[in-house]
């Protein structure tokens, strides 16, 4: 069972947690991490990429010169591909992208993903956030305490509006909460940063 550091926002040691080892101390399963990132990557792409083909340009009603004695190649529109102001070949329509998966396999990669972030001694655990008005630098000095690196993932206990506001303000950090956090923006972290009383609900949620 991993044992971590408790932290206050000043980076002083206040006491230890013992994680649970089936969320926090599994061997990362690195396929299942794989596949949720590709899925996620996925289900972000708005698809509204489009182009027209030969057939929805305008013009090129026309045959541009007669079939045979003119020396050039034969050609039935000036709306062909080959052609200046022609239609796109293949041309790319609105489509959707997003897929799913399996939700053992969506637990597997996040639990995957927090024991990566143990092995690799990237998982801070603070004792609170406790920020009571909108102030980037409180959030920032605190994250600076505890040694957080330029890209950090900040999971809340609740909805702190001020601590999320604020921390949104930092370049490279991100804030979430228990039912919101996924593989990609974990694994997107340098560091991951959770609240104390969110390590509870994890582990009681993903158990």
């Amino acid at each position: 069972m991993p044992n971590v550091a408790v932290v206050d926002m000043a980076g002083l040691k206040v006491g230890d947690i013992a994680l649970s080892e089936a969320i926090f101390g599994i061997e990362p399963n690195t396929s299942a991490m794989h596949l949720a990132v590709v899925q996620y990557q996925a289900n972000q792409r708005q698809g509204t990429q489009s182009a027209l083909t030969r057939a929805e340009v305008s013009g090129g009603g026309k045959k541009p010169w007669r079939q045979k004695g003119t020396g050039n190649a034969r050609q039935g529109s000036t709306r062909a591909p080959q052609w200046r102001h022609g239609g796109i070949v293949f041309a790319p329509k609105p489509r959707d992208y997003r897929f799913s998966i399996n939700k053992k396999i969506r637990r597997l990669a996040l639990k995957s993903a927090l024991s990566a972030k143990v092995q690799d001694n990237a998982l801070i655990v603070l004792d609170a956030m406790n920020v009571e008005e909108y102030k980037t630098k409180t959030v920032a000095a605190a994250l600076s305490a505890i040694g957080a690196g330029k890209k950090t993932l900040i999971i809340l206990e609740d909805n702190n509006p001020f601590a999320v506001k604020s921390a949104n303000n930092i370049a490279g950090v991100k804030t979430a909460q228990v039912n919101t956090i996924n593989t990609y923006d974990i694994l997107n972290a340098n560091t991951l940063v959770i609240v104390k009383g969110a390590v509870s609900k994890i582990e009681e949620v993903y158990a």
